[in-house]
């Protein structure tokens, strides 16, 4: 990590001081995913419930400016503009760089169809193996870290070749046990784990901005 990088992690300690016995596994869930964006990969995101709202969320921060506007490259402004001089322009000023990220939760039809015909607990590993090279990291997250589908997306993806992060609570569960680094909060209460989440993925994706843009 740079000095930079560094500070964004004592800040969260310093603000959120139960998790100081985490630091270690969040400086290593961050070079996790600075490595799978460096090998050209992706990441993809699975929650239930308000972890899903929080993959969400993580995409949002991961696929546009979180805090820095992330103007594209001059070469890339210039084939916007060689393919339409007006249209071009406009994308050329707006579009911002991006961390690719997807988060499981979000493909109503797919989703929906497959739980339907086959098993809903299974959508997400169907995803994975879809989506899912041996270059990209699954990011897993829940407070038990014993959600099913988040367990079959996990072996899934550890047969793809994938490494799998995870973000949970209590005793990690499966997702601790299984995961190539698991943060595990230390709370049990569901609510109380998912207000712990939050401002760690924040951090994670503040040091990702900062590496990339």
């Amino acid at each position: 990590m740079n000095e930079k990088q560094q500070k964004r992690v004592k800040l969260l300690i310093d603000r959120y001081p139960m998790l100081a016995i985490v630091e270690k596994e969040i400086e290593e869930v961050f070079d996790i995913l600075k490595n799978c964006y460096k090998r050209g990969g992706k990441l993809l995101i699975g929650g239930n419930g308000g972890s899903a709202a929080d993959a969400e969320h993580i995409v949002g921060e991961l696929m546009k400016g979180f805090k820095s506007q992330r103007t594209i490259a001059s070469d890339m402004q210039e084939k916007l503009c060689n393919v339409d001089k007006d249209m071009g322009r406009v994308l050329a000023d707006d579009l911002q760089g991006a961390l690719p990220a997807i988060a499981l939760g979000n493909h109503l039809a797919l989703n929906s169809a497959f739980a339907n015909d086959v098993d809903g607990d299974q959508v997400y590993a169907q995803q994975v193996w879809g989506y899912g090279k041996k270059e990209d990291v699954l990011w897993a997250i829940s407070t038990s870290g014993n959600a099913c589908n988040i367990k079959y997306a996990i072996v899934t993806a550890k047969a793809k070749g994938m490494t799998v992060v995870g973000l949970t609570g209590k005793d990690g569960g499966y997702l601790g046990e299984k995961a190539d680094v698991s943060i595990i909060v230390p709370e049990s209460e569901t609510y109380l784990v998912q207000e712990l989440h939050l401002p760690i993925y924040h951090c994670l994706c503040l040091m990702l901005e900062d590496e990339f843009f």
